[in-house]
């Protein structure tokens, strides 16, 4: 059941309209003018107005501008018994969803009026739909390196300048071209991702551009290309860095003159997007080896944004973390879970050589599989466990071979002692030397066996 909102200042119109609507099932609300429409407006938005145009006072046109500018999703439906086609239009023009001349044709009239109340449907789920895509497209952390990109990201994305993100694997460099898809004059067009990497070579000409029946073996009809589909929208092109030098001269060809042919095909196909392209390579390195080409990296590298690798902002992962688990519960039906102040720092302290997207694989895994509402250091993986040691391996002030020895044997005494509840005597039988010596071991080693002890109960 829809609320109409009938203004027209003759009762007998009024009247019969609302019994017509009725016994539709709709639910009327009636005003003799523009006051009383704006009046009852104010006490509660209807789902489509039906309005006069030719009224005592302020006309319907008038009434019309004034709607379209506090509530421009609000469907209005203008009648007129004196209707011309320069009223039509101006009303059209003025943001009216339709026109109708009276005396009304009530089947007319319910076929507008549902059309009318579809539209509103419609823009109320697509609003809905860009919301949800925001929320998906957030990008999540308040670090210095992060404010900055969003700061940057606000600036440049209702621009129609083209963009090239770079970043290691896992990243985020699609979220970050869909924040700008969602933030540009674009938004309400479509996004159109190819991953270059993933469509093996003698293919992808088909996928960017599409291909006429009959093209090559297996093409059994016309298809459209992922250019095509971005038309009036943005085309994101991941791990560009992969493209052959063959299909990097078509993309520049493209980038040049927004038109191209299909696989094929004569036809020539104009086109109007936003390229957003994205790489985990060293595109100057690439250029200086010859495999990708200077002039579509100059073509593209208008405006460039770098993601930052997770190691770089750990103070972001609490907040990531936070969002996954919160996530991933919600997803599963499982129970919330919390993480431990222990299990937490061991999370920060990890490298994560898969970025936010290892994160967030591994948060789904804690999920899923703790069987308690906490999630403790004995839940993670070993190799996030394990990464006081690798940080001893790979840290600097090793530069000798002597310096590399004491620090590999530091750190694999410690794991020892740690798995023997800090016996010295128990160690020491399992590793297979004297008390004594290992006293000593540990000694020149700066190993405090009770402050060692101490923190890892702590």
């Amino acid at each position: 059941m829809a609320t109409i909102l009938i203004v027209d200042d003759e009762e007998s119109v009024r009247r019969s309209i609302a019994d017509v609507l009725s016994d539709e099932g709709h639910r009327t609300v009636l005003a003799a003018g523009s006051d009383e429409a704006e009046k009852e407006i104010a006490a509660g938005l209807p789902d489509l107005v039906l309005l006069d145009v030719a009224m005592p006072g302020r006309d319907g046109l008038e009434l019309l501008e004034q709607l379209r500018a506090s509530h421009p999703e609000l469907p209005v439906v203008m009648m007129s018994g004196h209707g011309t086609i320069e009223t039509a239009v101006r009303a059209t023009k003025l943001g009216a969803y339709d026109f109708l001349e009276k005396p009304l044709t009530y089947d007319k009239l319910l076929l507008r009026i549902d059309h009318g109340l579809e539209r509103a449907r419609l823009a109320q789920e697509n609003q809905e739909l860009r919301q949800a895509l925001l929320g998906e497209s957030e990008i999540i952390g308040d670090s210095a390196v992060m404010a900055k990109l969003k700061e940057q990201i606000e600036i440049a994305a209702p621009t129609d300048g083209w963009v090239l993100i770079t970043g290691e694997n896992g990243t985020g460099k699609e979220l970050v071209a869909r924040w700008v898809h969602v933030r540009s004059k674009r938004a309400s067009g479509p996004f159109v991702a190819v991953n270059c990497a993933a469509i093996p070579e003698e293919l992808i000409e088909s996928e960017l551009f599409g291909h006429e029946k009959g093209a090559f073996t297996g093409a059994i009809q016309r298809k459209r290309g992922r250019f095509e589909m971005a038309d009036r929208g943005t085309i994101f092109l991941d791990e560009i860095g992969d493209m052959s030098l063959m299909t990097q001269a078509k993309i520049l060809r493209i980038l040049q003159e927004h038109r191209f042919e299909r696989v094929g095909g004569t036809e020539t196909i104009e086109v109007n997007v936003r390229v957003i392209a994205a790489t985990n390579k060293d595109l100057q390195v690439e250029m200086s080896n010859g495999r990708f080409r200077e002039d579509l990296f100059y073509r593209l590298n208008v405006i460039p944004f770098h993601v930052p690798a997770l190691r770089d902002r750990k103070e972001d992962i609490p907040t990531l973390i936070e969002r996954f688990l919160a996530q991933y519960a919600a997803e599963s039906g499982r129970p919330a879970r919390t993480i431990s102040p222990k299990a937490l720092a061991k999370l920060k302290e990890y490298a994560w050589p898969g970025n936010v997207r290892e994160l967030q694989n591994l948060i789904e895994r804690l999920v899923l599989m703790t069987p308690g509402e906490t999630i403790d250091v004995a839940d993670l993986p070993p190799q996030v466990t394990s990464a006081e040691r690798d940080r001893w391996l790979r840290g600097s002030g090793t530069d000798t071979l002597a310096q590399a020895r004491a620090a590999f044997e530091r750190v694999w005494l410690l794991e020892r002692l740690s798995q023997y509840g800090w016996n010295i005597s128990r160690t020491a039988d399992a590793v297979g030397i004297a008390r004594e010596s290992l006293s000593r071991k540990l000694k020149s080693l700066k190993i405090d066996v009770d402050g060692e002890k101490a923190r890892s109960v702590d």
